[in-house]
């Protein structure tokens, strides 16, 4: 006997993936965007075109009853006038909605996820109503946010050299309301790498893998073989001058390179700001003579250098070149960082560009780094919406991972309210890609 779940902000079905391949059955999905929906019904069979707003309201519940509720929900802010207004407080926001899913259907199990900065200082009001209000319902509920990222795991168990840190949280009905909550005051994983595995030895070429073939289309441009190159000159060249000392870890900013002498920070100017102009002045001064030698070579103060690649935000430790690091074209300027695993994918064009092949990973590169397989078809459809589509999903194999700590830490809650859960979870494969 399988578990039925519902899949709310379903996305391309990333979550539908985890659930299907621990043994559960799709009783209802809703996904707002009609080119996400399209995928998802192209690889789950199952239409989840709609919009949450029109299936659940005061009147309307269209949900069907279920077993565990999963989420990726979008957060907007709720109001701060406190905690007294209850379900109130969150009315006109998504999250309401999933609430009243929950207040109604009872399920035994709530699975959301959203990102880190969620239980974050800003966001610290927003994360004691979630809170608060599951446990109003009779849900026993950690307070203390799971933060998890992908690439804390190892190939066997569904990693991906994938930075993507993710809040988890895991709510469970406790119709006894025998167990105290004091007694959860722990998250269901750790932020580290789970024992025995070290995340400096991904070697995304292989444990990806990279394509073998040819991805012309995805090439860097003229212009952009340009930058990084002028770029590379200064990193390898400013690596003899100081004796083989890496670059510093503060943004260099091109355009604020001038003598200590000649700084001048205005009272507004905020203290972060303030403290990188510092720095990028000492900087200069210390290196002024190669600096201005370089800056005349490649016309960086020129036509050919935007103003948003005149910074060089450098993350690669004792990388050696440019041209080895994995690189990022921010609106704030050229990132790079260490091979060994990228960035977490974002829903805008900032795909990641592997420097040693000059080249952006792929669509189908990008889907293996949130673990859905290779028969996941995208259809016809163009490489920016697959590619905002990935940025917006969730990593199969953290998710995989997080959900059967959380099953196995409440598995005597959900022995009482959901058994078949506990056995199918219990007895499924360690890594996803061996079922999914």
């Amino acid at each position: 006997m399988s578990f039925k779940f519902v899949d709310l902000f379903a996305g391309i079905g990333g979550f539908h993936a985890v659930l299907h391949g621990l043994g559960g059955e799709c009783v209802y999905a809703i996904e707002i965007d009609q080119k996400s929906a399209e995928v998802y019904e192209r690889n789950w069979e199952h239409n989840p075109l709609g919009d949450i707003t029109h299936d659940v309201s005061d009147s309307i519940m269209n949900v069907p009853p279920h077993d565990v509720l999963v989420a990726g929900f979008p957060c907007q802010p709720f109001s701060k006038s406190g905690l007294q207004g209850g379900m109130e407080e969150t009315r006109g926001t998504l999250y309401w909605n999933i609430l009243k899913i929950i207040t109604e259907r009872r399920p035994a199990m709530v699975f959301l996820e959203n990102v880190r900065n969620i239980s974050g200082p800003r966001h610290i009001h927003e994360w004691r109503v979630i809170i608060e209000t599951l446990r109003a319902q009779g849900y026993t509920v950690c307070d203390k946010p799971a933060i998890f990222s992908p690439h804390l795991l190892p190939p066997e168990h569904g990693g991906r050299p994938q930075f993507r840190e993710r809040v988890f949280i895991v709510a469970v009905r406790d119709d006894d309301h025998a167990n105290n909550q004091l007694l959860f005051n722990a998250p269901v994983v750790a932020n580290s790498p789970i024992p025995g595995w070290d995340p400096n030895s991904w070697h995304l070429e292989t444990d990806l893998p990279l394509e073998n073939k040819e991805l012309d289309k995805y090439s860097l441009s003229i212009e952009e073989v340009y930058w990084i190159d002028a770029w590379d000159d200064f990193v390898v060249n400013m690596r003899e001058i100081r004796n083989g000392q890496r670059l510093p870890g503060f943004p260099l900013w091109g355009d604020e390179w001038r003598l200590e002498t000649e700084v001048r920070i205005d009272k507004n100017v905020p203290l972060w700001k303030a403290d990188y102009l510092r720095k990028n002045a000492n900087f200069y001064s210390e290196h002024q003579a190669f600096i201005d030698f370089w800056a005349k070579k490649w016309d960086f103060y020129g036509e050919k250098f935007p103003k948003s690649r005149r910074k060089l935000e450098w993350q690669a430790q004792d990388t050696p070149s440019l041209w080895e690091t994995i690189l990022h074209f921010r609106p704030s300027g050229i990132r790079a960082k260490r091979s060994t695993h990228v960035p977490a994918l974002v829903a805008i064009t900032q795909t990641s560009i592997i420097g040693s092949q000059k080249r952006r990973l792929s669509p189908r590169e990008c889907a293996r780094l949130q673990g859905f397989p290779d028969w996941f078809d995208f259809g016809d459809q163009s490489d920016a919406a697959s590619y905002k589509q990935l940025g917006n999903s969730i990593s199969v194999g953290a998710v995989w991972y997080v959900f059967k700590l959380a099953v196995n830490a409440y598995s005597d809650i959900l022995k009482k309210t959901c058994p078949q859960l506990v056995e199918k979870v219990q007895t499924a494969a360690t890594n996803p890609d061996d079922v999914i």
